[in-house]
């Protein structure tokens, strides 16, 4: 053996380990979410007081939930970890005997050992290794089982990513596969095509972060000079003493069951208002600007309160030593308010020189 050999021996005992570690904790979290969706499912049928609580089950369920500090139990998860359950009561049969244990001890759940799904050759167990829970809340979305079990066949046949199944949902595929005359040559090309899952996809999925305790900027790479460049503009903005008051970093909002993630939120006691902040290591784009005003638009419907103004959104592109600042005031027509906006914020210039001697400090940008 010589050195390159080695080298790819430990890559390989790697990459193998880092892939089984990702699905186990994969798997683990599925599992939870079921068996959640099951006990919930068990006690609307077999609960002593479920009568007493009716409608505000969920409710109730996740304020006591979350108390507990148990992760992602929102009412509206709850909701979806039944619905997981229902559309998948196979699972059962993929319980070790320890998880089993945890199964009620009322109810009708008889082990479907080995039955595998309707219009679908692929087993539970096998479904529970390729696929992650986004990928089976994406599938429960889907009423008909038959073109439910036709992604399923196709996403773990494929090894899609979350993305690609979104994708080929959307592109109408099972409907274009049951028009198409060449229904193999269509099925060779998209899959051909399709962006494959990878470790980094799953334990970047954000039902994982929260099952694990972790947030967002603790699972990405810290050495990427992104990541470094918003750590550092954080503290920037904090020490100018403007009245920014820190939220969140990387902060996670839902937009139509999809995740997404502001890179900074303050909020400004003196504008009374919240800041957005994005930042990207690419010289500037107008896709760039229509995803942050739309995290503007979001927080302007589900955060603002009382006597808040409407949130500002600042996207600061960066490309080799220049740097491009861009302010979306998004709507803000109220001269007075725009007076003190100029005021209070830090201006154009102050923050191209920070960033540029941030970068430089780094390095240039690969």
């Amino acid at each position: 053996m010589d050195l390159p050999s080695l080298v790819r021996r430990i890559a390989d005992i790697h990459n193998h380990l880092v892939d089984r570690a990702t699905k186990a904790v994969n798997v683990s979290l599925t599992l939870r979410n079921w068996l959640i969706g099951l006990s919930i499912q068990n006690y609307e049928l077999e609960g002593k007081d479920r009568a007493t609580y009716g409608d505000r089950l969920f409710s109730a369920l996740a304020n006591d939930l979350t108390s507990r500090g148990v992760s992602n139990c929102s009412p509206r998860q709850l909701y979806r970890y039944r619905d997981f359950y229902l559309a998948y009561p196979h699972i059962v049969g993929t319980l070790s005997p320890q998880l089993r244990n945890l199964l009620p001890e009322k109810g009708d759940f008889r082990e479907i050992v080995g039955t595998l799904y309707p219009q679908s050759g692929t087993g539970s167990q096998a479904l529970l290794q390729c696929l992650s829970y986004s990928h089976f809340q994406e599938l429960v979305a889907i009423e008909d089982p038959r073109k439910r079990a036709f992604y399923e066949a196709e996403c773990a046949r494929g090894n899609w990513s979350v993305r690609e199944l979104q994708r080929q949902i959307a592109s109408l595929y099972y409907e274009r596969t049951a028009m198409s005359k060449d229904k193999k040559r269509l099925a060779k090309t998209v899959q051909g095509k399709a962006e494959l899952l990878s470790p980094a996809h799953v334990i970047r999925d954000p039902y994982i972060f929260e099952f694990l305790g972790l947030q967002p900027h603790e699972a990405l790479s810290e050495a990427n000079l992104e990541s470094q460049l918003i750590g550092r503009l954080q503290d920037f903005l904090l020490e100018l003493g403007r009245g920014f008051c820190f939220e969140g970093r990387q902060k996670r909002i839902l937009i139509g069951g999809e995740h997404f993630f502001v890179d900074l939120v303050f909020y400004h006691r003196i504008l009374k208002c919240h800041v957005l902040i994005e930042l990207k290591v690419d010289g500037f784009s107008h896709e760039y600007l229509g995803q942050l005003n739309t995290y503007v638009n979001w927080f302007r419907q589900h955060e603002m309160t009382g006597d808040d103004n409407p949130p500002i959104g600042i996207l600061l592109c960066t490309k080799k030593n220049e740097a491009l600042v861009e302010y979306a005031l998004a709507g803000m027509d109220n001269k007075l308010f725009v007076s003190k906006y100029q005021v209070a914020l830090p201006g154009k210039e102050e923050i191209r020189r920070f960033i540029e001697e941030q970068i430089q400090t780094e390095g240039d940008v690969t």
